[in-house]
């Protein structure tokens, strides 16, 4: 080869040889198709309601129409809470809007430690730590807890911020069939005994409402040396004596090493936390990085949830009338025929199963023409191939209220098909 030749070689492509740009969508070309043969049947987008006011716990303005919040997750109906609402006006007042800082920089006020405080009353335990939401709580934990070399074993309906926790860290991970404790027990069984484990569970299951069976699954992690956290964003407020989750219901309260949750549902507002007696739990607040690399939550939110949460301590009353909704809407939409997420009233989710995508968007619409909104919910955030309409009951709800949501599910199931 000449010289002149291996200069030509070593030259960059002229700037009209360009490679063909690689459209980054594409992969989500099917899913875009089917939506919009979906819009153009005239339904409209589940997934793009907009609260233009907001009256109360249970209830909404949507395009105009007064409509009975069914799909909101705001269980112990908080968010109009006088109480609550002024802590967070009086903190705005003396704080301001923002922290615009890490929580290990200056992103902590004293309205974040006393939301702590009140974290660890509420749980009882010797270590809280708040998050700027409830995924950053699972993202941080997991990611940070079981590293290199490590396990960590989940429930294979875990939340989405349960597998983005795992996809952040190091650790190996396996899944167990959901809820079952012999499934948990042999995969424990065939990891190497030397390297530390961490298994995942939930106290409710956010699609179709079921509980774990955490003493049978706490006994069967502690049997194979693992730690053990349990997630209660769905089960914090209203289970247990003290309304601290499925995990203080179920008797295992000293056998949790993490309990994770979020101030998004029962309690009202935003955020998240973990809460723990590990004598070396401080040490994740120098080590998490979605704690250390992110903004603190505005004060103004942290003492409405600090309100919110010793509220919550003493809310027996709204407890029972809380699971006394879920008893009646559950027992009266099985009485109608239709499919239930599960047999018994087991939390405050009930999940309505339809036979596929038209039905459910078909009764989902309805629903809402009628002055009732829910969430309608498909895969991947559901289990391969169910559709299904999800009911979260909230303690504002009036019995009133709860048989007026049963004639409109009768009256709009009737008219799409769903039961006869």
């Amino acid at each position: 080869m000449t010289e002149a030749a291996a200069t030509a070689d070593a030259l960059p492509a002229s700037p009209t040889e360009v490679a063909p740009e690689r459209d980054l969508f594409s992969k989500f070309d099917a899913l875009i198709a089917e939506r919009e043969a979906l819009m153009a049947t005239g339904v409209r987008d589940p997934f793009a309601i907009v609260m233009d006011e907001v009256k109360s716990p249970t209830l909404a303005v949507i395009k105009g129409k007064e409509t009975i919040l069914l799909g909101t997750y705001n269980y112990m109906g908080m968010t109009f809470d006088p109480d609550v609402v002024r802590a967070g006006k009086d903190a705005l007042d003396a704080f301001g809007s923002g922290t615009t800082g890490s929580r290990v920089l200056n992103g902590t006020y004293s309205p974040h430690k006393d939301c702590e405080e009140a974290l660890k009353e509420f749980y009882g335990t010797s270590h809280a730590m708040v998050f700027s939401t409830g995924y950053q709580a699972n993202l941080g934990m997991i990611s940070t807890l079981a590293g290199k070399g490590e396990y960590v074993i989940l429930d294979a309906d875990s939340h989405a911020s349960i597998y983005d926790g795992c996809a952040l860290g190091n650790a190996e991970i396996v899944r167990f069939r959901h809820n079952s404790v012999e499934d948990l027990d042999k995969r424990l069984g065939r990891l190497p005994k030397e390297p530390g484990k961490l298994v995942v569970l939930e106290g409710v299951y956010s699609m179709l409402g079921d509980i774990a069976p955490l003493p049978e699954m706490v006994a069967v992690a502690k049997k194979h040396g693992a730690m053990v956290l349990v997630d209660e964003a769905h089960g914090m407020g209203f289970f247990g004596p003290n309304g601290r989750g499925v995990y203080e219901e179920q008797g295992v309260e000293d056998q949790v090493d993490f309990v994770v949750g979020t101030f998004s549902k029962s309690v009202g507002t935003v955020g998240g936390f973990c809460a723990s007696n590990h004598p070396k739990f401080d040490v994740m607040r120098l080590v998490c990085r979605p704690y250390v690399f992110t903004a603190s939550l505005p004060p103004s939110v942290v003492a409405t949830a600090a309100t919110s949460i010793r509220k919550l301590m003493h809310a027996g009353e709204k407890r029972a009338h809380l699971w006394a909704n879920s008893k009646r809407l559950h027992g009266g939409l099985k009485e109608m025929g239709y499919t239930l997420g599960t047999d018994t009233p087991q939390s405050a989710i009930i999940a309505v199963i339809l036979k596929d995508q038209t039905q459910a968007v078909a009764l989902w619409q309805s629903l809402l023409e009628g002055g009732l909104y829910v969430n309608m919910a498909r895969p991947p955030a559901t289990p391969a191939g169910t559709y299904l309409l999800r009911c979260s009951l909230c303690a504002e709800h009036s019995a009133a209220q709860v048989e007026t949501i049963l004639a409109m599910f009768k009256a709009s199931g009737q008219a799409v098909g769903a039961i006869d």
